[in-house]
This record gives C-alpha cells, sequence and structure tokens, in this order.
C-alpha cells in the first residue's frame, strides 16, 4: 500500500518578451516567445507522462500555453487565483524604472500604488493551497515567477514576503511535497536542456 502523501508540481509558464526584458508581466496577457515555446516543450521530458489528480492553470496566455505545449491543456481548469501580482502602476517598468520613482523599492517590500499587497497574493496562495491538498492525488500548477514563489513560501509557513528567498526561472518546475509530515521543498528551479 502507497502511503506516500501527494506533491504538488508547479510550473511557471516559458519566456515572454517582457520576461526576457525583466518588464513587470502581471496582468497584461503577453504570448511566450518562440523560445518560450520550445522551453515548454522541453518540459515535457521532466514529466515523463505523470498523471495529477489536479492541474490547474492561470488563465493569462503565457501559462495557459505552457500548460498545453508540457501536455495538460487537455485536462486542466483555469483559475483565476493563479494570476500573476496585480502590479498596479508598475505593470510594464523594471525595477530599475520603478526605483528612479521610488528608491530601494522591491515587490517584497515595496507599495504597489493600484495593484495587490504581498498579503493579498498570500491569500490567493492559501486558496491554491487548500484546493491542491484536497485533490486527493498529486497536482500540478501553471502559473507566473512572483505568485509561484509566493506560494511556496506559504507552503512552508513562511510570510508570503518569504518569497523573496526562491528565484524561479521561466519554464522551469518546483516539487513542494513532505517529508513525513513537514512540509518541504523536494525540487526547486528544475529546467529542461534545450538544443540549439
Amino acid at each position: 500500500m502507497d502511503n506516500r502523501r501527494p506533491d504538488i508540481w508547479i510550473v511557471r509558464h516559458g519566456e515572454t518578451d517582457w520576461s526576457r526584458r525583466g518588464l513587470h508581466t502581471g496582468r497584461t496577457n503577453v504570448p511566450l516567445t518562440a523560445a518560450g515555446g520550445r522551453e515548454a516543450i522541453a518540459l515535457r521530458r521532466r514529466f515523463g507522462g505523470r498523471r495529477f489528480a489536479l492541474v490547474l492553470s492561470s488563465p493569462l496566455s503565457r501559462a495557459w500555453e505552457t500548460c498545453r505545449l508540457v501536455g495538460y491543456g487537455d485536462v486542466a481548469r483555469a483559475e483565476d487565483d493563479l494570476r500573476e501580482w496585480n502590479y498596479g502602476v508598475y505593470e510594464g517598468k523594471t525595477t530599475a524604472e520603478i526605483q528612479l520613482e521610488a528608491p530601494g523599492w522591491t515587490i517584497w517590500d515595496g507599495e504597489v500604488p493600484g495593484g495587490e499587497t504581498a498579503v493579498e497574493v498570500g491569500c490567493r496562495a492559501d486558496r491554491v493551497i487548500r484546493q491542491a491538498t484536497d485533490a486527493g492525488g498529486d497536482v500540478a500548477l501553471f502559473a507566473h515567477g512572483h505568485f509561484l514563489r509566493v506560494l511556496a513560501a506559504r507552503w512552508l509557513g513562511l510570510g508570503p514576503t518569504q518569497g523573496r528567498f526562491f528565484a524561479l526561472e521561466t519554464s522551469s518546475i518546483g516539487v513542494l511535497g513532505y517529508e513525513r509530515d513537514v512540509r518541504v521543498i523536494r525540487a526547486w528551479n528544475l529546467t529542461a536542456e534545450i538544443g540549439p
């Protein structure tokens, strides 16, 4: 009998033009670049045909397309709580541009006029975690960099701003799970090797 507790596989979407340029991409529906599409397809090997009790994706096209290219588009369900952090007036700006207006600003400890606080993003992450733990098996989540970093922090019982310590590349996978009854990160920031 298998008494293993379920894992939550998290996947950050593939490269977009905005992510490549370091622009804060919250609610803007930016498509994958050609390279981002190739990255997502290359991730299929990491999954090896694994089946999930639940597959959820942010409804934004970059996450949804990554989900489809990895091979789960036919079983995925869109989940609004997986959307990226709402960056408000900082949407489409780099950190350096924002710091011209707000010296020393970071998403983790700065104000986001017209957007979400870290606590609000953490509440969305908590709702996703509840859905995942109630699914009755392994779960896959396709979403966005800052949101998934907050989700990892919340999984470990940390505050949402502690997501700052979990760098996550585009087209990368993390696995959240358990060691006995303790929530842990089983794998993090795994990417696929892509040929020329």
